[in-house]
C-alpha cells in the first residue's frame, strides 16, 4: 500500500545504472490553469482533466476524497512522471482510474522508489517499465520494501535467475504475498508429491501457475486429471502449463473427446493448439485409427 512515510528518493540515484537515460519526472504537461479563487472553477478543471483521461470522476472522488483539495498541479505531476517513464496517455488514464490513490501522490515518495527498484534491482529495462506496469498496475501501489522485495527474494530462489529471471511479463509476480500466496501454491505441488526441486522447475517453466487459486483453480484440475484423465505426476512435470488452461473451456471439452473416440494425446498435444489445429489433429488421429483397423 501507499505510505507517507518514506523518504524521498534523489532524482539522480533513479538511473545510476542508466546514465543515459533522461530524469524521471522532468516532462511537462502543458494545460491551462485559470488562477481564480473561484473554487468551484477550480474544482471544476480538474473534472474536466480526469474526464479528459477517461478517468471515472465519481469512482475516483469516493475512493480517494482527497482529490477535492488537491491542486491540479499535482495530478499534473502524476501524469508528467508517468509519461517521461514512456506511458502513453491513454495508459495513464487507465491505471490512474484503476488506482485513484494515485492522483493525490508524491512521485518522489511513491512512484520513484518503484521505478528505482525496477530498473536498477530487477534489472528490467528501461523500455519495459511502462510494459510491466501496463501488466500489472498494481505494482505502483505496492510497498518496495513489505511487498516487493521479499516477493524478488523468494522468486529469485525458485529459480527465477539468469535466463529465467523475471522481465515485463512475470513482474506481476512481484505483487503476490510469499506467506499468503506464493508458499500456499509450492506447498500445493509438494502435496501432490513433487519434490521440491521439481517444483521449482515447474513454477520457473510455468509462471503463471503462481498466480493461481489453489481452491478454485489447481486443486479442481489436479481432481479432474487424476480422477477422470488417470493422469500421473510424470505428466504434469513435463507439462506444468496443464494448470493454467481452462477446466470447463478447454481441459474438459478435449478429454471427452478423446474419450469418445477412444484416443490419447500428450497435455501438451491436447492443450496448446487452438480449437482448429485440435479437430484436425483429433481427425488425422481417427482417420489412422480407421485404417489400421
Amino acid at each position: 500500500m501507499l505510505t507517507c512515510s518514506q523518504s524521498p528518493y534523489p532524482l539522480s540515484s533513479l538511473f545510476k545504472n542508466n546514465p543515459a537515460l533522461p530524469n524521471l519526472c522532468l516532462a511537462k504537461t502543458t494545460i491551462t490553469i485559470t488562477t481564480s479563487k473561484d473554487t468551484g472553477l477550480l474544482f471544476r478543471q480538474k473534472l474536466t482533466y480526469l474526464t479528459n483521461l477517461k478517468i471515472n470522476t465519481q469512482k475516483a472522488l469516493t475512493l480517494n476524497p482527497n482529490i477535492r483539495s488537491t491542486p491540479l498541479s499535482t495530478l499534473l505531476a502524476i501524469e508528467n512522471c508517468l509519461s517521461s517513464m514512456g506511458f502513453h496517455r491513454s495508459s495513464i488514464g487507465r491505471i490512474l482510474d484503476m488506482h485513484p490513490c494515485l492522483l493525490t501522490s508524491d512521485p518522489h515518495l511513491h512512484l520513484h522508489p518503484t521505478f528505482d527498484f525496477l530498473l536498477n534491482e530487477v534489472e528490467i529495462p528501461f523500455l519495459d517499465i511502462s510494459r510491466s506496469i501496463n501488466r500489472c498496475p498494481r505494482l505502483l501501489v505496492s510497498s518496495v520494501s513489505n511487498q516487493l522485495r521479499p516477493a524478488f527474494v523468494f522468486l529469485k530462489e525458485l529459480g527465477f535467475v539468469g535466463p529465467r529471471k523475471l522481465n515485463y511479463q512475470t513482474t506481476l509476480l512481484l505483487v503476490y504475498n510469499v506467506e499468503r500466496s506464493l508458499m500456499g501454491k509450492i506447498e500445493f505441488l509438494m502435496g501432490l508429491g513433487f519434490e521440491f526441486v521439481e517444483v521449482k522447475n515447474m513454477v520457473v517453466r510455468a509462471p503463471g501457475i503462481l498466480t493461481l487459486s489453489v481452491e478454485r483453480n489447481m486443486k479442481p484440475k489436479f481432481e479432474y486429471f487424476v480422477r477422470e484423465m488417470k493422469g500421473d505426476l510424470g505428466e504434469l512435470k513435463k507439462f506444468p502449463q496443464f494448470f493454467s488452461f481452462s477446466l470447463e473451456r478447454k481441459i474438459k471439452p478435449r478429454h471427452r473427446m478423446l474419450v469418445e473416440y477412444g484416443l490419447k494425446m500428450p497435455l501438451s498435444r491436447m492443450l496448446k493448439v487452438n480449437d482448429g489445429e485440435f479437430n484436425a489433429r483429433l481427425f488425422e488421429m481417427r482417420l489412422r485409427m480407421a485404417e489400421e483397423s
